[in-house]
């Protein structure tokens, strides 16, 4: 069940396959994924965002049946209301505006029981006599789409903060690495060896306590004094972020990198062309490439060899 429902939303989220192996030798290709514990992370954040957000459709739903009793209390006892007018509307608003901040004159907050959050629901209150009798109605149906909304989204967010735990890709080659992670906003990034400057292993204290780390590639073009860059707005920087294992995939990295420094190999690109490039004129080489599939050349020594034979018949 939850395998098709992730299908379904990384369908409608248009998220693309899982990432191709970056260049170098498939053999070599070993893929990382951050700590379990950066889910449990993101999980508590994602519930402290939904008990905020329960709480405060709690507190105003309080307020708005308490305001609603003191409104229908009010209209109650005068059944014939003044006629509401701009002006009578701004005064009214003023006064709810002047009672809301301060709770209201000394007088009145002793006769409701003190200030402060009674002066807030008084204010509301007179607010609230100057509105037609369909207000309250409609306020309640907004409130009621308002809770429809928040328990909707519910699966879909806790299933988006999984998804961005899940869908983080960390491949390195013996030529390179790729780095690919997000829902919402995918991102992802390769990297060569040729031009990997450093490598670095960071932790905040959060992380110390959870058991993760950052791996920190920097690139040549990178600025190491842009630390308020991350690996997500700073194409020269890759970032593995919150894996179990940091220290072993920096040596792995170090590792490879020199092999391939020493190996005296560049970029597969680079390497490609200086293959096909033709040698200069005055080295040992060659001077141009023999193209052993050209029908002129193939057509002139058969009439070279034809010729020989000739000469060695007359000869003979």
């Amino acid at each position: 069940m939850y395998q098709r429902i992730t299908n379904l939303l990384l369908r409608l989220l248009k998220v693309p396959h899982d990432p191709q192996p970056p260049h170098g030798d498939p053999a070599s290709l070993q893929v990382f994924r951050a700590g379990r514990n950066l889910f449990k992370l993101k999980l508590v954040g994602w519930g402290a965002a939904q008990l905020l957000a329960f709480a405060g459709f709690a507190f105003w739903l309080v307020v708005l049946v308490d305001v609603e009793v003191e409104v229908n209390a009010r209209r109650r006892s005068q059944p014939a209301p003044p006629t509401m007018t701009v002006d009578s509307f701004a005064k009214t608003m003023e006064k709810a505006g002047h009672e809301v901040g301060s709770g209201g004159s000394a007088s009145g907050a002793r006769k409701r029981g003190g200030n402060g959050m009674a002066g807030f629901r008084h204010g509301l209150a007179e607010i609230g006599t100057q509105l037609p009798g369909w207000a309250f109605p409609l306020l309640w149906s907004l409130k009621i789409l308002g809770l429809l909304a928040y328990f909707a989204q519910l699966p879909v967010t806790y299933l988006i903060a999984r998804l961005d735990y899940e869908l983080r890709w960390y491949m390195v080659t013996d030529r390179s690495l790729r780095i690919r992670h997000g829902v919402w906003k995918v991102a992802e990034s390769t990297m060569s060896f040729a031009n990997i400057q450093q490598v670095v292993v960071s932790q905040g204290p959060v992380q110390r306590l959870l058991g993760l780390a950052d791996v920190k590639v920097q690139s040549a073009g990178g600025s190491s004094g842009d630390h308020h860059k991350t690996g997500d707005d700073d194409m020269h920087l890759g970032l593995f972020h919150s894996v179990t294992n940091a220290p072993q995939i920096r040596d792995l990295i170090l590792e490879r990198l020199r092999r391939f420094r020493e190996s005296g190999l560049g970029d597969p690109e680079e390497v490609g062309r200086r293959v096909s490039a033709p040698p200069e004129r005055g080295t040992d080489s060659a001077p141009y490439p023999l193209a052993t599939n050209s029908p002129e050349l193939l057509a002139a020594a058969s009439e070279l060899a034809a010729e020989a034979r000739a000469l060695r018949v007359s000869l003979g």
